[in-house]
């Protein structure tokens, strides 16, 4: 069990591995946790261990960097490769892929040191009404900030870039906030999220517990199988494997907009891979051994 790294969503991460390994010791596995990082790989040289199972969120963890090390050592692992980890971990290249397929996802405009800021108050004005600035790689909505402005906008561009790095400028699209997860294979009931907050941010995402997670919802049928099929199409345009999570915003006129795909959604109490899985009768512990037999499935580890 591979939990904790760097970064921003480390606490998550912890608090993602301490489930997973509950729920794999509760399946009758014998499960090793380690806190890993970039300059503390030592766990990676146990030979003891047949799957690591990374339960890190964001940096290093999300990014490819440690599934490039697993790569590296030939061992075997859950969850999406390097690649698909690197293009999804990078919202505008992620957005590209969504265009590829034909999944509709807000307009976008990147903000960088080289951003001729004149000029993006013109595209800003053309691009939407209101905005959602937000770091290119960053996730559990660590940075996210909805404004109604260009100028606003460019402001909290700026703040974002100087604590984050690369961030954007996104089109609000006014609806309800969903969320379609994958698990080998395939989509998992929708749920929709209800905040007291103006959008799910962290706290709403980790702490409050006033959140709602509301499946059946969506009860045209159509529009969720509109909504499964562009999930799945987003997974796989990534080139994604075992499970993930797909974000989206079903506009008020019920058009589903993709925000984005995790590769290493959480595993928390708060988390909702989890809740969609128990909703189809998967307990935890249910949910871990699938994704850890996909992995074994997937790929024989070569002899040592």
């Amino acid at each position: 069990m591979l939990t904790g790294g760097i970064g921003a969503e480390r606490d998550v991460s912890l608090q993602s591995g301490r489930c997973v390994a509950d729920a794999l010791a509760e399946a009758g596995f014998s499960v090793v946790t380690a806190d890993i990082q970039p300059d503390n790989l030592d766990i990676l040289q146990d030979n003891s261990i047949d799957v690591f199972f990374p339960a890190l969120h964001g940096e290093f963890g999300e990014d490819g960097q440690l599934q490039q090390i697993l790569e590296r050592k030939s061992l075997l692992y859950t969850g999406s490769g390097p690649a698909a980890s690197k293009v999804a971990f990078d919202k505008m290249a992620s957005k590209k892929l969504f265009d590829d397929v034909g999944v509709l996802t807000p307009a976008a405009i990147e903000f960088g040191p080289e951003t001729d800021v004149r000029q993006l108050e013109e595209q800003l004005h053309d691009l939407a009404d209101k905005y959602v600035v937000k770091p290119v790689k960053l996730g559990s909505s660590v940075g996210v900030s909805i404004v109604s402005a260009p100028h606003e906008a460019i402001a909290a561009a700026q703040t974002t870039f100087s604590e984050f790095g690369d961030c954007m400028i996104e089109e609000f699209v006014p609806g309800r906030e969903v969320t379609v997860s994958i698990l080998c294979g395939r989509a998992l009931p929708i749920i929709e999220i209800r905040t007291q907050s103006s959008f799910y941010d962290y706290h709403a995402k980790y702490v409050d517990d006033q959140t709602q997670y509301l499946f059946d919802t969506v009860t045209n049928q159509v529009v969720a199988a509109d909504i499964n099929r562009a999930a799945i199409d987003c997974f796989d345009a990534l080139g994604c494997r075992h499970f993930g999570r797909i974000d989206f915003v079903l506009s008020d006129d019920r058009i589903a907009y993709v925000l984005e795909v995790n590769t290493i959604p959480g595993f928390t109490t708060h988390s909702l891979l989890p809740k969609a899985a128990a909703k189809t009768g998967l307990a935890m512990s249910d949910l871990c051994t699938e994704i850890v037999e996909a992995a074994c499935s997937s790929v024989a580890r070569p002899p040592a």
